[in-house]
């Protein structure tokens, strides 16, 4: 069974190596971190914004808040060289956050590079953070954002990437919403529960594992290599 299952380790690895040297842009998107975080708080978000043309920088970047969901607070951690306009909007009928009545929210913030200089240039990525709040308690926040390239070229990542559906072309950024940890399931009682279970593991169930681990070791080794050998392969084809 051990032989089995480290040559499927090796297939696995191998497999994911050569994914590793497909074009990168194939899987650039504009993002969100971290992607989680807990509702009622505030958040440290960092949008990060790649640039996919060959031949064009990425000028300004548009981030639209959601309008199903709304926060009211924002702060901006300035960036060297970009510029940013924060666009708020009055709601229709004002909602409570944290005891008080809110009647304005956040709209839109917009990044733009002073200079030519500061672009994101082709091949390039930047990041742009905020900390927003308070998070309400709802699935996910869609952050719509639209992309402008210095050729006039504008990119909108506004697809709502539903779950359980294929990833549209231009998915927008998505933070998911969760409720707030019970003590109780909380990584350190995790851990301590998992101590526990070690301890009161066998001799044999001690041998196994060193099997498996001088198994998993050959298996690293082997997909360490045929990874280096694609590596260097890609390189002199490019």
């Amino acid at each position: 069974m051990l032989r089995r299952v480290v040559r499927g380790l090796v297939t696995v690895g191998v497999a994911a190596c050569l994914v590793g040297v497909l074009p990168a842009a194939a899987f650039a998107h504009v993002t969100v971190n971290p992607g989680t975080a807990t509702q009622g708080g505030y958040a440290a978000l960092t949008f990060r914004v790649p640039t996919e043309s060959d031949d064009a920088s990425t000028t300004k970047v548009e981030v639209q808040f959601p309008t199903d969901s709304p926060l009211a607070s924002l702060s901006v951690k300035p960036h060297a060289g970009w510029s940013y306009e924060i666009t708020k909007r009055k709601l229709t009928t004002p909602v409570e956050a944290h005891g008080a009545q809110i009647s304005e929210v956040i709209d839109t913030i917009t990044w733009t590079a002073a200079d030519p200089q500061s672009a994101i240039k082709p091949g390039e990525y930047d990041e742009f953070s905020v900390s927003a709040g308070p998070l309400p308690a709802a699935d996910q926040l869609v952050f719509k954002t639209v992309q402008h390239y210095s050729n006039g070229e504008v990119v909108r990542w506004i697809q709502d990437p539903a779950s359980g559906t294929d990833e549209p072309e231009r998915p927008a950024p998505v933070l998911r919403l969760v409720a707030e940890a019970d003590p109780a399931s909380s990584p350190a009682a995790a851990a301590g529960q998992a101590a526990v279970a070690v301890e009161s593991a066998s001799t044999t169930q001690s041998d196994a594992g060193s099997r498996w681990a001088v198994g998993l070791s050959v298996a690293s080794l082997v997909i360490g290599l045929v990874c280096a050998a694609v590596a260097v392969r890609s390189r002199r084809t490019r």
